[in-house]
């Protein structure tokens, strides 16, 4: 069993953080990767009410008593939300577990988490982001590199080159992902130093997710070479899977100069969430990394967790016998 600082301090099972996803990571997918023995981030921002939230993290409570998380979505929306009165709502219902994402991180927040006494996760995509929220004291960072599916930040790192320069840059436990499909992409993040993973566009193809059938077999079908990159002309690059909507928001992107309005709508969430009830796959764009084209089936989530351990003890523990051969240097002094 592979036991890390993450495993211990959030008291789960496997080092695996399911990615927030909008419209995705709803209280019964949450709570399934919560008993596979990962951690369940629930998504707030899916919600656009308090009391609608409110009853999701009851929900969410119902259907697990392992660990879970909230995040609180602090990239640009066309419609915001009162960031506050939502934190005020997931600690009034015993929330012990807060993700932050976003351009920056909620140095105002930070004395309200702190008086709580939760476990403040912030993800980024940069050395200097999570510095920042190291130092503002974030209990642990969660950074990705440039194959991550959804926001890429504006850096272009790839996760073998980011990993191991935050995990020096840091005293707190990182937590990596960009990329990470498999019992191998986790055993490499560990090997650069992280003491997780973070995945998301692996689990979106399980049994359990709530993504229409129709867009679970395009994934399964797609290499990783499948994704491009949106949103980089209004400084919100994001990678998404290559389909007929990721195409127009690139359209309207090439405009001399492409109408923000317009790209931000051409990309909403509420497109995606249409195709994810319909399966209709040109409605609207999907967060999706480069991973994908390491996707060969779609299983229950706990089978999936299950299966990525066995896998990264087995490269691990092959790595180990692989070391225990390599000859001595012979050559000639």
């Amino acid at each position: 069993m592979i036991k890390t600082l993450v495993t211990e301090r959030l008291g789960i099972q496997y080092p695996i953080i399911a990615g927030t996803m909008m419209n995705i990571t709803t209280p019964e997918f949450v709570a399934a990767c919560c008993e596979a023995g990962g951690l369940g981030i629930l998504a707030s921002a899916i919600y656009k009410t308090k009391d609608d939230l409110r009853t999701a993290i009851k929900r969410t409570r119902q259907l697990t008593t392992k660990p879970y998380a909230v995040n609180v979505n602090l990239f640009p929306a066309l419609m915001p939300t009162d960031q506050l009165s939502y934190i005020k709502i997931m600690l009034e219902e015993g929330v012990r577990i807060i993700e932050t994402s976003g351009h920056a991180a909620p140095q105002e927040y930070v004395p309200i988490f702190k008086e709580a006494g939760v476990t403040w996760i912030h993800k980024c995509a940069g050395v200097r982001y999570a510095v920042k929220a190291a130092s503002l004291g974030a209990d642990m960072v969660e950074v990705v590199g440039y194959e991550n599916g959804g926001a890429t930040g504006k850096l272009d790192v790839g996760t073998m080159v980011m990993t191991p320069s935050v995990v020096d840059a840091l005293s707190i436990p990182v937590i990596a992902g960009g990329g990470v499909s498999d019992g191998r992409g986790l055993a490499a993040v560990l090997a650069l130093g992280a003491e997780a993973a973070i995945i998301g566009t692996r689990i979106m193809a399980t049994r359990e997710c709530p993504i229409h059938d129709n867009l679970k077999k395009a994934l399964l079908e797609a290499a990783e070479t499948d994704t491009v990159l949106i949103m980089r002309s209004l400084d919100s690059t994001h990678r998404v899977w290559n389909n007929a909507a990721a195409q127009r928001v690139l359209d309207l992107e090439a405009g001399k100069p492409g109408d923000p309005q317009e790209i931000f709508e051409a990309a909403a969430g509420s497109k995606a969430k249409k195709m994810y009830n319909t399966g209709d796959l040109d409605i609207g764009v999907v967060s999706c990394g480069q991973g994908v084209g390491l996707i060969h089936d779609i299983p229950r989530v706990k089978d999936l967790f299950d299966r990525i351990i066995k896998e990264a003890e087995t490269v691990i523990a092959k790595l180990s016998v692989r070391k225990t051969r390599i000859a001595p240097d012979s050559s000639p002094a």
